[in-house]
């Protein structure tokens, strides 16, 4: 399946022709995903800031890879949380209706890593998920780092650090608690070694990794306490 949006030089293609025969089953899988499946926040039905996530697979020493970064420590939201790279629609991402919202994760994944979105082969957008602690709609779009390019921090005041975290590593049931936060907030938390993964990247995450057959039987009731500054 192929989408186009956009009739200028900012044209983007959405298609799914082509990728490795492992990232096969994301893609199947989550095309018609409904988005109370992926999440129990859903957008309101006015309100909210439009945003967008990239959720990037690439292919690494260890095999298939997300890339995720490190949010600088003195952000005003989610300081330190370690998360996918986005933000906010601007102006000049255009219409949400017409690939404003994949080119809005592209922009800011190329602001924030310095990543080259021309490597990238958008093949998915998910439904639009809510953050209620921000009052984001938050659509993930997938993609795919065929042609992967050198990445870092862009922009220290934004971005701390910027790495790869192997699927393997993701489903290691010894990687995976319930993360238990003192205002009640529970959710699944990755406990990498690169990082501790939770909130709503966790969950997306965690859902992906699920629908995509590649989840492996893990302990739930196994909590990990998150403290105020998390």
């Amino acid at each position: 399946m192929r989408s186009t949006y956009g009739r200028d030089s900012r044209e983007i293609t959405v298609t799914a022709e082509g990728l490795p025969a492992w990232l096969e089953p994301v893609a199947r899988a989550l095309r018609d995903v409904e988005p109370q499946q992926l999440s129990r926040y859903l957008p309101p039905e006015t309100g909210g800031r439009r945003s967008a996530v990239l959720v990037l697979f690439g292919e690494g020493p260890q095999g298939p890879e997300l890339l995720l970064l490190e949010r600088a420590g003195t952000l005003r939201s989610h300081a330190g949380q370690s998360s996918f790279p986005g933000g906010a629609l601007d102006p000049e991402d255009g219409d949400p209706a017409d690939g404003g919202l994949v080119r809005a994760a592209l922009r800011e994944a190329e602001e924030e890593t310095g990543l080259d979105p021309s490597g990238v082969q958008v093949f998915g957008v998910l439904p639009d998920l809510y953050i209620p602690v921000s009052g984001f709609v938050v659509t993930p779009v997938l993609g795919w780092w065929r042609e992967p390019s050198p990445v870092g921090p862009a922009d220290p005041a934004e971005t701390a650090r910027v790495f790869t975290v192997p699927v393997a590593e993701l489903t290691d049931p010894a990687k995976r608690a319930t993360a238990v936060h003192p205002s009640g907030h529970r959710g699944p938390v990755f406990h990498m070694d690169e990082a501790l993964v939770w909130g709503f990247t966790a969950g997306v995450i965690d859902r992906i990794l699920h629908y995509a057959g590649w989840e492996r039987p893990w302990d739930a009731a196994r909590e990990v306490p998150l403290d105020w500054s998390s």
